[in-house]
């Protein structure tokens, strides 16, 4: 269903089991033969596979990073809970750009958002209120709540070549480019931008950790106990430590992202009751606009080169009332998240559930003529 689903994209579609980290479905696209290995490749074959934008070779859901962009707020919104710096009330007011000295950084809204607590801030992904929080919480608290929600780090999953993404700190930033750290960047890292990368295995996981909200599970492939035990896989997951109180607040903000009016995936939304999602949007940069473009209007992705358009992303999960599935997906170049990332989360999330009634009705029907036999 998500190599069905990504199509003809490039990109890469994450599917876990929010309780136990057990990886559901996982795609990368687009893809390649491998029984053309086996009779040799032509030197034009492989010239043709290590030359494609789209990077044929490379598993993205393990290997490709990217700037998480929006999905990242939810992790700022964590921190700043736990720093006590905001809380679900604290209103930010968005007028449209924060400005720090010479610099100028914009929300995606022109004009603003008004004023806004930490719900309707991620329902409607306001860049200033996350410019606030990042600025008020700090980039090194900030490092630490995306470590404790998978990003950052590689994730151990049973696969070679799992890349680990990038979480900044001030350290960091002085031993690898000899420069102290700045403001711009922090509030720039508020929004999943600047120097973070993420996976989009790391990007499924930290949504099922939010979905779960109790232990950090670890993403493997292997299902039979002995096999996973062999290889380590079967160790307790570790406590979270997040406060409940914290969570719901964020959860509550992912939920009118895609079931309230004004949130903006409201359009992927699953209209079934009970197998309802929550999620949130993001649309990652990979140009820098110009003042002078700002001015004359933004250039629309569609009429951009696709290498210059913006990343397309979602992290999702559901049901809302009790999750039990955690997605990501990212589209390479697919422009904006809301319509071109999440619809495909909807559908994978969608899929997963009937299914999942599926095969509980079926053990259930199995159960019944067992025992009437």
């Amino acid at each position: 269903m998500a190599v069905e689903r990504l199509g003809s994209e490039s990109g890469a579609a994450v599917v876990l089991d929010i309780e136990t980290g057990e990886v559901l479905a996982m795609a990368s696209t687009p893809a390649y033969d491998p029984a053309a290995f086996n009779r040799g490749l032509t030197t034009e074959e492989w010239k043709a596979l290590t030359s494609d934008p789209k990077s044929p070779l490379t598993n993205k859901a393990i290997a490709g990073q990217y700037a998480p962009g929006s999905t990242f707020k939810p992790v700022v919104a964590l921190a700043a809970l736990e720093r006590g710096v905001l809380d679900a009330g604290t209103r930010v007011f968005c007028p449209g750009d924060l400005r720090l000295g010479s610099s100028v950084f914009h929300c995606w809204r022109r004009g603003g958002h008004g004023s806004l607590a930490m719900r309707d801030a991620l329902a409607q992904s306001c860049d200033c209120y996350f410019y606030e929080a990042a600025r008020r919480v700090g980039v090194d608290r900030i490092a630490a709540m995306g470590k404790r929600l998978g990003l950052g780090i590689p994730l151990g999953i049973d696969l070679p070549h799992e890349r680990g993404g990038l979480l900044p700190t001030q350290e960091w930033k002085m031993s690898t480019r000899g420069s102290g750290w700045s403001t711009g960047e922090t509030v720039i890292t508020g929004i999943g931008q600047g120097y973070v990368l993420s996976t989009p295995l790391q990007l499924a996981m930290m949504a099922a950790r939010i979905g779960n909200g109790k232990v950090a599970p670890v993403p493997r492939l292997v299902r039979d106990r002995r096999t996973a035990e062999s290889v380590g896989l079967n160790e307790t997951p570790t406590s979270l430590g997040l406060s409940e109180a914290h969570l719901k607040v964020v959860r509550d903000g992912m939920n009118a992202v895609v079931n309230s009016d004004r949130g903006t995936a409201k359009r992927a939304a699953i209209n079934i009751s009970g197998m309802e999602m929550a999620g949130k949007t993001g649309t990652s940069q990979v140009r820098r606009i110009s003042t002078s473009e700002r001015q004359s209007g933004v250039i629309r992705n569609e009429h951009l080169p696709w290498e210059r358009r913006d990343h397309a992303l979602f992290i999702g999960y559901a049901p809302v009332s009790r999750p039990r599935f955690a997605v990501a997906v990212v589209i390479e170049h697919g422009g904006a998240g809301s319509k071109a990332a999440a619809p495909v989360a909807r559908d994978i999330l969608l899929t997963a559930q009937k299914l999942d009634a599926l095969s509980v009705a079926d053990r259930a029907d199995g159960g019944s003529s067992r025992s009437g036999g």
